[in-house]
C-alpha cells in the first residue's frame, strides 16, 4: 500500500515537474520566436543605428518609434545572444510581426539595408556635401575637406579642382554608415566603369583628358537643359577650343562669381578675375562648374560637327538656342534676345 502511495507521489511529482518545465520552456520559446515587432500598415521600418551609444542608444530607438512589444522579453534576449556589448551600426530593415531572435540576430549581423541614393542638379562642392550628409552618417565638412585636399586627391589622379568630376550622377546602392574616405573610394570605382571603353577612346579621340571633357560638358549642362540640343552646343565650344578663340560662356561667369541667380550676363560680370572667366582666358577652366550629368558628357563625346561658332537663346524664351556662323546673324538674334529679356523686366 505504501508501495502504491509512493509510486503514486512520485508519478503526480514527475507530471507536475514536466508541466513546470513545459510552462517554463513555453515562456522562453514565446520570448525568443514569437511575433513582437510592431511596424505600422505593413511597410518595413528602416532603423539607423549610429556607432555611438550602444545598446542603450539602440533601446531608445527601437522604444521612441514603438517598434518592440515586449520591452523585457526584448531585452532578455539580447543580453542571452550578446546584442548588449556587440551593437553594429548601420540601416537596418524591420519588418512586421519579427520574432526577438530574428530582431537580435538582424542588429548582431550587422547586415544592413542599403541606401538608394540618386544625385544631380549639383554645382558646387557645399550644395554636393550638405546632400551627401543628409543621406549618410557623416558631416557634410568632412567630405568638404577631402574634395579640397589636394595630397588626399592625388591617389585618385584629380585635384581640387577637377575632383568634382569623380562623381557620375545616377542611382547608386550605398550603405548607410560609410565613411567620407569609403564614399569616394566606391564612386571612384563607378567613374573608372562608366569611362572603361568606348567613352575614353571617344575622349582620345578629341584629344582630350577625361577632366577636359568633364569640364567642357558642364558648361554645356549650365548652357541647355535641352538633351536633344546639347551635342549642338557642344560642337559650338569644340570649334572655339580648335581655333583657339575665347570661350565666353557665360555660365563660367557666374560660377567665378558664385552666383547663380544671375539669370542676364552684363559686361560687369565680364570683368571679375578668375581663372574660369572664359571671357578673359582662353582654354577651357581649370574644371567643371557643376556636376556634370551623363547626358551632358555623352554630348560632347558624340558633339555636332557644324560650322557653327555662335548661339543665342531664341527669344521666344523656350530654352532652345539659334545657331549661327557668324557674327554679324549673330548680333541680329543677340539684340532680339535683349529685347524679350526688357519685354520681360528681366534686368540682371
Amino acid at each position: 500500500m505504501k508501495k502504491r502511495k509512493l509510486i503514486t507521489i512520485l508519478i503526480v511529482t514527475v507530471l507536475c515537474v514536466i508541466v513546470v518545465v513545459g510552462v517554463i520552456a513555453n515562456a522562453v520559446y514565446r520570448r525568443i520566436f514569437e511575433p513582437n515587432v510592431l511596424v505600422g500598415g505593413g511597410e518595413p521600418f528602416y532603423l539607423y543605428v549610429a556607432d555611438t551609444g550602444g545598446f542603450s542608444a539602440l533601446k531608445d530607438s527601437l522604444y521612441v518609434n514603438n517598434l518592440v512589444a515586449d520591452k523585457s522579453a526584448f531585452e532578455w534576449v539580447a543580453q542571452r545572444k550578446g546584442l548588449s556589448s556587440g551593437v553594429k551600426s548601420g540601416r537596418y530593415e524591420i519588418v512586421p510581426n519579427m520574432s526577438n531572435n530574428e530582431l537580435v540576430n538582424l542588429l548582431r549581423s550587422g547586415k544592413q539595408a542599403p541606401i538608394k541614393l540618386t544625385f544631380n542638379n549639383i554645382r558646387t562642392k557645399e550644395q554636393f556635401a550638405g546632400r551627401m550628409a543628409e543621406k549618410f552618417d557623416f558631416d557634410s565638412i568632412e567630405l568638404i575637406d577631402l574634395l579640397n585636399d589636394a595630397n588626399f586627391l592625388k591617389q585618385y589622379q584629380k585635384t581640387p579642382e577637377t575632383a568634382m568630376s569623380l562623381f557620375i550622377p545616377n542611382t547608386y546602392l550605398i550603405y548607410w554608415n560609410t565613411t567620407p574616405e569609403n564614399f569616394i573610394a566606391r564612386m571612384k570605382k563607378e567613374y573608372d566603369a562608366f569611362w572603361t571603353g568606348k567613352r575614353s577612346d571617344q575622349a582620345k579621340e578629341m584629344k582630350m583628358t577625361v577632366d577636359e571633357v568633364v569640364t567642357l560638358a558642364s558648361i554645356v549642362q549650365e548652357e541647355t537643359n535641352k538633351n536633344d540640343e546639347k551635342p549642338r552646343v557642344a560642337g559650338v565650344y569644340v570649334n572655339r577650343l580648335k581655333s583657339n578663340w575665347l570661350l565666353q560662356a557665360d555660365p563660367t561667369l557666374k560660377f567665378a562669381l558664385g552666383d547663380f541667380t544671375i539669370r542676364r550676363v552684363l559686361d560687369t560680370h565680364k570683368e571679375i578675375e578668375s581663372p574660369y572667366n572664359t571671357y578673359k582666358y582662353t582654354g577651357l577652366p581649370p574644371g567643371p562648374i557643376c556636376m556634370a550629368e551623363i547626358s551632358s558628357i555623352d554630348a560632347v563625346l558624340n558633339y555636332e560637327r557644324h560650322n557653327y561658332y555662335y548661339f543665342c537663346a531664341k527669344d521666344d524664351m523656350s530654352g532652345y538656342h539659334v545657331f549661327e556662323a557668324s557674327l554679324a546673324k549673330h548680333n541680329i538674334n543677340a539684340r532680339k534676345y535683349r529685347d524679350a529679356l526688357n519685354r520681360a523686366r528681366i534686368y540682371r
